[in-house]
């Protein structure tokens, strides 16, 4: 592994845009980022490009053609390849909704994926779900989280599990929250039919994150403000918005994201196997599902059933079609997840002394080169 400094671009920092900036990189790390000119080191020229740090996902159920729900190490080096071309250096495998026993067959083979350093934990996006919320979980396999479920996942995990989505108003689902705080899992708040009330409980118990905000939730509304008033106006709940521009208008993001600010919004994909893959028939998590023109529904019905989003057209939407700026969307895809995992001093900023993620983003926000650990990808 050698050392570079990647000169010329406009380089995003936390604090703001070093233009033109530089960044010096040496066994994998950063050791040194600045403006102007850098004093000596072999230089990468990458003059009117971004240079931001690399993406965190947070929520993402597959790429490439595959799903994490069959979590063998070929599978999960393909969904991992699909989405580190666009740009994200570290996620989380979200699982959906299944039976206990399955689930924790998932979890304990992803756990040693997680190990190994290819995926930075595991997402339960179920089974403790609102049936009227579903979305594309089947409603037969959800169920309120007892603790024995709950305890059987953890130990499944061996410390992988990093994130569990519950709908707050099932039974045993605050007393869930606090078990998953206290055991340093980080508790979701989603597809709920919850009302504003029985959603504070959770948020008290320890619930810090809004799974896809909006989405798979009962609706806002100005006498009864739901979940989606409860959680983005608590500053302790960060935001989770899938910016596809199918899951949510721009006006909403725009609304969503400057009420939630830089320190509390969050762009995930929500993707499924389809990303990068194209359209066609898939299945989640034993539900048919037809991808038309990139956005995926239940076969049968119009129920969004995740996304093929990359996070770098997240990025691109986020400021090009939501209002929002280079920084803003820096924060919301790599500083505020990468903090989120409890990994903001080993990633998801340009700074000297973590890994050298990062991307190189040419003037219209597309990717044009991928560092990880201080290696460019292949083209």
């Amino acid at each position: 592994m050698t050392g570079a400094v990647i000169t010329g671009g406009r380089v995003v920092t936390p604090s703001g845009v070093l233009d033109p900036g530089w960044v010096a990189v040496e066994d994998g790390r950063i050791t040194g980022v600045g403006d102007g000119e850098p004093s000596s080191g072999p230089r990468t020229d990458v003059s009117g490009r971004w240079v931001v740090p690399g993406f965190v996902d947070i929520h993402c159920h597959g790429g490439g053609g595959v799903a994490f729900t069959s979590p063998d190490q070929e599978t999960v080096a393909r969904i991992v390849a699909t989405h580190r071309a666009h740009g994200t250096t570290t996620m989380l495998a979200s699982l959906v909704s299944r039976p206990i026993p399955e689930l924790v067959e998932q979890v304990a083979a992803l756990a040693d994926l997680v190990t190994e350093g290819h995926l930075a934990g595991v997402h339960l996006e179920g089974p403790f779900l609102s049936a009227a919320r579903c979305g594309a979980h089947d409603p037969a396999i959800l169920r309120p989280p007892d603790a024995d479920s709950v305890d059987a996942l953890l130990t499944a995990g061996r410390g992988a599990i990093s994130m569990v989505t519950i709908a707050p108003e099932l039974d045993g689902a605050v007393d869930a929250v606090r078990t998953l705080a206290d055991a340093g899992v980080i508790a979701a708040v989603g597809h709920t039919d919850a009302t504003a009330e029985a959603v504070l409980p959770a948020i008290d118990a320890g619930a810090t994150v809004a799974t896809h905000l909006f989405n798979g939730m009962r609706p806002l509304h100005h006498r009864e403000p739901g979940p989606i008033g409860a959680l983005l106006d608590d500053e302790r709940v960060s935001v989770e918005l899938i910016v596809d521009l199918a899951h949510l208008h721009p006006t909403v993001v725009h609304l969503a994201g400057r009420h939630a600010g830089q320190q509390r919004t969050v762009l995930v994909t929500d993707a499924i196997a389809a990303a990068g893959a194209g359209d066609g028939e898939y299945r989640i998590g034993g539900l048919d599902v037809i991808v038309r023109d990139g956005v995926p529904t239940l076969a049968g019905g119009s129920s969004l059933a995740g996304s093929t989003l990359t996070m770098d057209a997240a990025f691109r939407n986020f400021v090009r079609r939501c209002g929002f700026s280079v920084l803003d969307a820096v924060h919301a895809t790599a500083i505020r997840p990468a903090a989120l995992l409890g990994l903001g001093k080993e990633t998801g900023s340009l700074a000297r002394g973590l890994a050298a993620d990062l991307v190189v983003l040419d003037d219209e926000l597309r990717v044009d080169a991928v560092m990880r650990q201080g290696e460019w990808l292949p083209d």
